[in-house]
C-alpha cells in the first residue's frame, strides 16, 4: 500500500512538472527524457489532458468525436474491432524541420559524416546535393524568403539512396545507430534531442484513443525499422502496427541469389537490404489496405503526403470519420512556417479536414525550456 502511494504520488508530481514546462526554468534545463514521455497518459473520459487549449475547435472536434462513437447509445456508436485510428509521424507526432525529417538528417550522417562508412560516388554526391538543398531553404522562417521545402524529385532518390548507405546492417547495428542519432541535438532548436522531439500534445491523443480501445497504427513515409525504435517505449503502439518506408531484407549470406531460391541458415542473420517501397500519398493507401484490411475511422497527418490516407479515411465510410491536419503555424515555440500553414489550412477547407493550429491550440510543444536557437 506504502507503495502504491508512492507511486501514484511520483506520477502526480511527474506530471505538475511537465504541466509547468518540464521541470524547471533553469538554464540548460532539457526537454521531457522518453521515460517521462513515457508516462504521459490520458484517461477513458478525457478529463486529465494538460498540453492542449481546451477551447480549441479542434480539441473540441476530437473528444466530442470520441465520447459519441464509444458510447453505445449513440447513433454514431463505432464497435471496437473497427475503431481504427492512423497517424503520420514527421510533423504530426514528431518534429520535422530540424532541419528536416529524422532519417533525412541520419542519412546525411551516414553518408557524409560517418568515419566507420565510405558511401559510393552516387550516394555522396546525392548527400551532398541534398544538404547543398537545404542549406539553400533554410530552416523556417530563419530568415525571409525561407520555407524548409525541399524538391519533391529528390524524395524517391534519397529513399533508395539512404537504403544503400545502410544496407548490409543486421538489425542489432541498425537499432544502435538509429539510437546514436537519436540522442544528437534537434538542430535549430535549445535543449531537444532528435529522439526526444515529440509532440507533447500528440502524445496525449494516442494515450487518449488507446484509453477508448482505439486500435492505433502510425503509416508514416519514414523507415519502418527506424520508427519502430523511435517509438518504443514512448507510444502505446506494438511494433506490428507501425508502416513505413520499406527495404528488403536478406540472409547475411545470400548475396545476390532470389529469395524464392535462398534458404535461411542456421549460421545466417537478418542484414538490411535495398529500397523496397516509399510509405507516402497513394502509398498510404495501399500499405492500410494490405496490412490493416479495415477503413480507418480517424486519420492525423500535416502534409500533402498524407492526403491520400485523409480522403481514404473519410470518403465513403460507413462510420463518422474524422481527418486532422496539423497546421505548422508556430513560429516562436517551433520551426515553423507561415506558408505552408497557410496552404495547409485552405486544404482543409476544400477537402472537410479539421485543422490544428499548433499555434492556437496546443498549450505546450515541447515544455517551456526548449526554444528556437535563433530566439
Amino acid at each position: 500500500m506504502i507503495y502504491r502511494k508512492h507511486q501514484k504520488l511520483g506520477r502526480t508530481l511527474l506530471a505538475l512538472a511537465l504541466a509547468l514546462g518540464l521541470a524547471s526554468s533553469a538554464p540548460g534545463a532539457e526537454a521531457a527524457t522518453r521515460a517521462e514521455l513515457a508516462q504521459i497518459s490520458v484517461n477513458q473520459k478525457g478529463t486529465n489532458f494538460k498540453y492542449w487549449n481546451k477551447s480549441a475547435a479542434s480539441y473540441q472536434a476530437l473528444t466530442s468525436y470520441v465520447k459519441s462513437v464509444t458510447d453505445k447509445k449513440s447513433p454514431d456508436y463505432i464497435p471496437v474491432e473497427e475503431r481504427i485510428a492512423v497517424f503520420d509521424v514527421d510533423g504530426t507526432l514528431l518534429c520535422e524541420t530540424t532541419p528536416s525529417y529524422f532519417e533525412w538528417m541520419m542519412y546525411l550522417e551516414r553518408a557524409l559524416n560517418d568515419p566507420t562508412f565510405t558511401p559510393t560516388a552516387e550516394d555522396k554526391a546525392l548527400a551532398t546535393e541534398i544538404k547543398e538543398a537545404m542549406d539553400s531553404v533554410g530552416i523556417p522562417n530563419a530568415k525571409p524568403g525561407a520555407t524548409g521545402k525541399l524538391p519533391t524529385e529528390l524524395d524517391r532518390r534519397q529513399a533508395e539512396s539512404q537504403e544503400r548507405v545502410f544496407a548490409g546492417l543486421t538489425l542489432s547495428e541498425y537499432e544502435a545507430y538509429v539510437k546514436k542519432f537519436m540522442e544528437t541535438p534537434a538542430e535549430g532548436m535549445n535543449n531537444l534531442k532528435r529522439g526526444e522531439s515529440f509532440y507533447l500534445p500528440m502524445v496525449e491523443v494516442v494515450s487518449y484513443l488507446t484509453a477508448n480501445k482505439f486500435k492505433v497504427f502510425i503509416v508514416s513515409g519514414t523507415d519502418r525499422q527506424a520508427l519502430r525504435i523511435l517509438a518504443d517505449g514512448i507510444l502505446p503502439i506494438e511494433k506490428d502496427n507501425i508502416i513505413g518506408t520499406d527495404a528488403w531484407f536478406l540472409a547475411s549470406h545470400q548475396g545476390e541469389t532470389d529469395g524464392l531460391k535462398y534458404t535461411y541458415r542456421r549460421d545466417d542473420e537478418i542484414v538490411r537490404g535495398s529500397f523496397s517501397l516509399k510509405d507516402i500519398k497513394m502509398n498510404k493507401v495501399s500499405n492500410i489496405v494490405r496490412e490493416i484490411g479495415r477503413q480507418p475511422v480517424l486519420a492525423f497527418g500535416n502534409s500533402s503526403g498524407d492526403a491520400s490516407m485523409f480522403n481514404y479515411t473519410i470518403n465513403g465510410n460507413k462510420h463518422k470519420a474524422l481527418a486532422f491536419a496539423l497546421l505548422c503555424d508556430d513560429t516562436e515555440r517551433e520551426l515553423g512556417s507561415v506558408a505552408k500553414a497557410d496552404s495547409m489550412r485552405a486544404s482543409c477547407e476544400k477537402n472537410g479536414w479539421i485543422p490544428v493550429s499548433m499555434k492556437e491550440d496546443f498549450a505546450t510543444i515541447y515544455g517551456a525550456n526548449v526554444t528556437r536557437a535563433d530566439q
